[in-house]
């Protein structure tokens, strides 16, 4: 339905052929504010006005992100409307965020331009345990499906972070804070233009003793503490008129003391992960035809050790991904763009476990490897200078499941009136990982996870944009869900006579179960915003979300995903200097385990901030979070943190 009525749009259109500079087809730039101060996305692959995107989008700037004091990205994310987060234990423990009511593995992280995902995890998806704020520039969330512009995975939305880019001849900042739990984070960067030369690299030295990743109830409460070594970095040099050339890193090595389900454990777990980036940008036709050529490395390392075993390592597994692709924009007119673009993905894992004992030789890891070769294009433009319509397809060859076509296509209207009226629809899809593949409990019969969501929304800006109320419905089908299906016991006494997915694929050994498609699940609800301004000091803001997320096969509730959550935040400007803030943060009930018989309690955060400014560029900083120092569980039987002060000095100068 959307392929002819993209090109009744295209005739319809009266624009004439001009002049038109395409946008940059990156989603690492750091565009500015376009015409009349509108934020500008690039989670979209090219920076585009936030009221032309057709979904729902946040944008987190570096104003947001200081004035917030977060340590991690995944606090600022959990602000945002339709995310919810898990975490075992406190920082540095695995964490998901799920948006929208989608998995955690159905999630797209984009850092700097590249996709970011571990090949050797479960869900082939990405921990969230080790990316801090660090020099981190923006964080947009573009939510629902996205697997037109982003491929596999994207069936919940994309988190797009991008790091700092110099603007002076020479500039550098650092922040510095202290707090609770022996917990000191300390950033700093430095960068800068010289002739064609544009560089700035980042780093970040986290560390804390913790509290016990397993609740006190449950152990002995001993504290599991955290550090984190994270670097980062960019430069682009100008080669000639219109040529350029990009590279960008990221490196993160975090230790982290965990606990066993069973209760307080001397284990700890070693993640590393790097991310590396390459690419010749290319302006022709005076920048009409704006081309990207690049190569993305993806490279995750994990090892957990118990210092109790003869063999102290108890796990290893390594995941890297390797992408080529293009990407182009060109200015059809002066109101038509259209984005395209070609990739080609190789990923691999390996993976295993030795045993504790040292007279038993440690086996060979399990492997795999996938490959997929993609293509996409989308054509977005405007129609009498209120309605922008937007469509895409994507065709995606997977070396193993062969081939795949996906649409999309989507409208937002803007009026004199302030208001913006958004609706689209989408496909995604997600191949199995390759350890739901491969591993010890693999399946290779599975099929790709297929999803297609739609949304309509309503913004309106009242009062010369000082308020700003928005609310949007959408819903998003799932089929082939993967989950873990559990072999029976005790087993039959003939192991032959039984499933035979529930014997080791080769052998008549047992195995305890393995991933199936069998799961259909559904996410519906709504979102809702307010934002109020009053002069140049006070600003309130806040959200809540309801959504429905079930399995529609048995109607449960999908496992930790609370139905309903909140967010409100005041910030005021005192005339000397000093900002005081405050934040809420509710979440509803939910529920740790498919069978709905282990209940998660709703909980109430609040948060108090302040910030002096002493001179230009210089600030001393404070916060407290969980004022009221409130007991509550995102996993069952995992504690979370307490009450915490914390307070340091950040500089920009």
């Amino acid at each position: 339905m959307f392929r002819p009525f993209i090109l009744s749009s295209l005739l319809l259109s009266t624009s004439a052929f001009a002049a038109q500079v395409a946008p940059a087809p990156d989603a690492a730039v750091a565009p500015e504010a376009g015409e009349g101060g509108a934020i500008i996305v690039t989670a979209t692959r090219a920076a585009t006005n936030i009221d032309r995107v057709a979904s729902s989008v946040t944008v987190l700037d570096k104003a947001a992100i200081d004035r917030a004091q977060d340590i991690g990205v995944t606090e600022l994310l959990i602000r945002t409307p339709g995310l919810s987060m898990s975490r075992n234990g406190g920082y540095g423990t695995t964490t998901s965020v799920r948006i929208r009511g989608a998995e955690a593995d159905q999630t797209v992280v984009v850092i700097d331009g590249v996709k970011l995902n571990d090949p050797s995890s479960t869900g082939g998806g990405f921990n969230f345990a080790n990316l801090l704020v660090g020099d981190a520039e923006r964080i947009e969330v573009l939510r629902g499906p996205q697997s037109i512009l982003w491929g596999s995975q994207a069936i919940g939305g994309v988190v797009n972070i991008v790091t700092a880019e110099p603007q002076e001849d020479l500039e550098a900042s650092f922040d510095i804070e202290a707090g609770s739990r022996e917990t000191v984070n300390a950033r700093a960067a430095l960068g800068g233009r010289t002739g064609p030369l544009a560089w700035r690299i980042g780093g970040t030295a986290f560390t804390t003793d913790g509290i016990s990743a397993i609740k006190p109830a449950t152990g002995k409460g001993e504290a599991d503490g955290y550090t984190n070594r994270t670097v980062s970095g960019r430069a682009e040099l100008t080669i000639a008129e219109g040529v350029s050339a990009d590279l960008r890193g990221y490196y993160a090595r975090g230790r982290v003391e965990i606990d066993g389900f069973s209760g307080d454990t001397a284990e700890y777990g070693i993640n590393r992960e790097f991310v590396g980036y390459a690419g010749l940008n290319v302006d022709l036709l005076n920048g009409r035809f704006r081309n990207r050529i690049g190569y993305g490395y993806t490279d995750t390392d994990r090892d957990n050790y118990d210092p109790t075993r003869q063999r102290p390592q108890t796990f290893d597994a390594a995941g890297k991904n390797k992408r080529i692709e293009y990407q182009g924009t060109f200015a059809i007119t002066d109101s038509w763009t259209a984005l395209f673009g070609a990739e080609n993905e190789r990923s691999s894992f390996r993976s295993v476990s030795p045993a504790g004992s040292l007279s038993i030789p440690v086996p060979d890891p399990i492997r795999g490897k996938a490959e997929i070769t993609s293509f996409y294009g989308q054509l977005s433009g405007e129609l009498l200078s209120v309605l922008t319509l937007t469509g895409g397809v994507r065709h995606d060859d997977h070396k193993t499941y062969g081939g795949k076509t996906l649409f999309a296509g989507g409208a937002t209207a803007k009026f004199p009136t302030g208001t913006i009226l958004r609706a689209n629809y989408g496909e995604a899809f997600k191949a199995p990982s390759l350890y739901q593949l491969y591993s010890e409990y693999g399946n290779t019969g599975l099929s790709p996870e297929r999803a297609d969501g739609w949304e309509a929304g309503v913004e309106q800006r009242l009062f010369d944009n000082a308020l700003t109320l928005g609310a949007t419905w959408f819903e998003r089908k799932t089929k082939d869900q993967i989950i873990f299906n559990s072999c029976p016991f005790p087993p039959p006494a003939d192991p032959t006579q039984g499933d035979p997915l529930c014997l080791v694929p080769g052998t008549t050994d047992l195995r305890f179960g393995y991933y199936l498609n069998l799961a259909r699940a559904k996410a519906e609800g709504i979102e809702a915003t307010a934002s109020l301004r009053i002069g140049d000091r006070l600003q309130v803001d806040g959200n809540y979300s309801w959504v429905k997320s079930i399995d529609r096969t048995t109607g449960n509730w999908l496992p930790r995903r609370p139905r309903e959550t909140a967010n409100a935040s005041v910030s005021y400007d005192w005339p000397f200097g000093l900002t005081t803030g405050a934040a809420v943060r509710w979440s509803g009930k939910s529920y740790d385990n498919a069978s709905n018989t282990t209940r998660l309690d709703d909980y109430t955060l609040v948060d108090l901030r302040a910030e002096l400014e002493v001179q230009d560029g210089a600030r001393l900083f404070a916060r407290v979070e969980n004022l009221f120092d409130e007991n509550y569980q995102t996993i069952n039987r995992y504690g979370t943190l307490g009450r915490s002060f914390y307070a340091g000095v950040r500089a920009r100068f």
